[in-house]
């Protein structure tokens, strides 16, 4: 099975790596710097103590994806239309499309553009990128996918390659489990500047977690989603599991690109205002992190 990754950042150049360690041909589409990198001396791909430069292809333009079997689509969320409408013409007819983003949208979004099914992807893993054509894993690795209609052949794909994944007709619920996730680590991960495990026991961080969830709660609540059970718990207990972990917003912070604040903090503030319900603590978040987006342009 040929496999393409559209926008190999660390998740993407993480599961892409794998599968191309053992042995899928796979095409990493990503940006310049890093499609140079990997061309010169393969991706370097870092987990459990160890490097493995693993030979992949790259590519920088969205025809990288031509003659894949398997799509992993993994840009920001808001380059989801525009990334797929240059996709779109390089598509087989019969690829599958799996979604690996951030936020609960997303798959329904890149539907639309394309004309055609996306498959909803709630990714549980640690990683970023370490430098040009390199990832890091910091922890985990599940993926929870919904239907294909090529099940079998996708699920053999992964274990081959060490990636625990399985299908489920709930994966947008657990979409809405991880935006949760989000919501409650990536701001504030991002606006102190600490990992999970400081950032959790420095004074009040908890009790704005749990207000966070508690909003997020009311809004999946009144959106009809039945959130996973346990989910504070699942939420406060995440630190201990990943405790040198930096959100994706703070990695984007750090090197001054723009994130994913408006479809994870920003995305329940809007459903808030649609359905009436107040979320001060994920507005004001959503506040800080838009502050420090224009602190870094500036």
């Amino acid at each position: 099975m040929k496999v393409a990754v559209m926008g190999a950042g660390a998740i993407g150049c993480f599961y892409g790596g794998l599968l191309a360690r053992a042995g899928a041909s796979v095409t990493l589409v990503g940006r310049a710097q890093h499609v140079e990198a990997i061309r010169a001396r393969g991706l370097l791909l870092e987990m459990g103590g160890e490097r493995h430069s693993v030979p992949v292809e790259g590519a920088v333009t969205a025809d990288g994806v031509a003659g894949a079997d398997l799509v992993l689509f993994c840009v920001k969320s808001g380059d989801t239309e525009q990334v797929g409408r240059e996709m779109a013409p390089h598509l087989r007819p019969d690829a599958v499309i799996l979604c690996l983003q951030n936020g609960v949208d997303n798959a329904e979004r890149l539907a639309a553009v394309l004309g055609r099914p996306v498959v909803p992807v709630a990714v549980y893993v640690a990683t970023e990128m370490a430098g040009p054509g390199h990832v890091r894993h910091h922890g985990r690795g599940e993926l929870l996918i919904g239907p294909t209609g090529k099940d079998e052949e996708i699920l053999a794909l992964f274990a081959a390659a060490g990636i625990s994944a399985r299908v489920s007709e709930d994966a947008i619920g657990a979409l809405w489990g991880k935006l949760v996730v989000n919501c409650a680590y990536n701001a504030l991960s991002a606006l102190t500047g600490l990992p999970y495990g400081r950032m959790i026991r420095a004074p009040g961080v908890e009790a704005a977690m749990r207000d966070v969830v508690a909003e997020c709660g009311a809004i999946a609540k009144a959106s009809g989603v039945a959130l996973p059970e346990g989910i504070l718990d699942a939420v406060l207990g995440l630190a201990a599991s990943m405790p040198a972990q930096f959100s994706s917003t703070a990695q984007d912070l750090r090197r001054g690109r723009p994130t994913e604040i408006d479809h994870l903090n920003g995305f329940v503030v809007a459903r808030g205002e649609a359905l009436g319900i107040p979320t001060p603590v994920n507005r004001l978040l959503q506040t800080l992190v838009r502050a420090a987006e224009t602190a870094k342009e500036g």
